[in-house]
């Protein structure tokens, strides 16, 4: 039985885990949230917060976490890996052309504001955008392009794009995938508490709604270099037909 193993690589407040929840419907999955995250606050002493209890409870050792868990053998066939990009900082990328990998970005105008009412001075490195970037290099180098989904069109059509990365992946779609129960999941971070607040009380994707916010001052730089990523990983962003026909 081949194990299909697909990675989303987002960045943060990104949309990310309802994409998560959406493979833990499925019948055959096994979900890994943010598995390399203890190994980025370690080797960054990024002041995130949570951050002692989090190194604390996962592996920090990232060579034993990509080996026993990213490519890992497990009972299911299909393993979904929700990672943050930034979280492969130091480490060497060459066990990702063995997974079935998708980018997720979202605008800085929405991402950002939400970003800071986590972290106050976030560095581009907190952004994930330039690491994606590089990730997206990569792979395409190696014949191994990932798929790039931009959160606005996830949240319009949950349904198609979510169809896309199971192609994408080579297995097939389940509408389970559409709802979830409301509450937390076992297989969640421990960060879920402060950080999926608002997804423990949905029953499936919510309705996009712009939430593009004022960027402060003092933030206009990191801004723009993160729209210049942005935009250059959107040029091969998935579009729905639907979405193609209204542009």
């Amino acid at each position: 039985m081949t194990l299909r193993r697909i990675c989303l690589w987002s960045g943060p407040r990104t949309v990310s885990t309802p994409v998560m929840y959406a493979f833990a419907q499925r019948n055959d999955t096994r979900i890994l949230d943010e598995p390399l995250y203890a190994h980025y606050l370690q080797r960054t002493g990024a002041p995130h917060p949570g951050r002692d209890r989090v190194i604390a409870t996962y592996d920090a050792c990232a060579d034993r976490v990509i080996s026993e868990q990213l490519l890992g053998h497990f009972g299911e066939p299909v393993l979904f890996i929700k990672s943050m990009a930034h979280h492969l900082v130091g480490l060497e990328l060459d066990f990702l052309p063995e997974l079935t990998n998708v980018l997720l970005i979202r605008h800085p105008r929405e991402m950002l504001p939400s970003l800071l009412s986590l972290l106050p001075q976030p560095s581009l490195l907190d952004t994930a955008y330039q690491m994606q970037w590089g990730l997206f290099n990569f792979l395409r180098q190696r014949g191994r392009t990932p798929l790039v989904i931009d959160a606005a069109t996830l949240l319009r059509e949950p349904e198609a794009v979510l169809r896309r990365i199971c192609e994408h992946a080579r297995i097939p779609f389940q509408p389970a995938m559409l709802q979830w129960t409301p509450g937390g999941r076992p297989d969640e971070g421990i960060w879920a508490d402060h950080a999926y607040e608002t997804l423990h009380h949905s029953n499936g994707f919510l309705p996009y709604q712009s939430q593009q916010g004022g960027i402060p001052d003092q933030l206009t730089p990191l801004f723009e270099v993160c729209e210049d990523y942005y935009f250059r990983l959107l040029e091969h962003a998935y579009w729905p037909q639907t979405e193609a026909a209204m542009a």
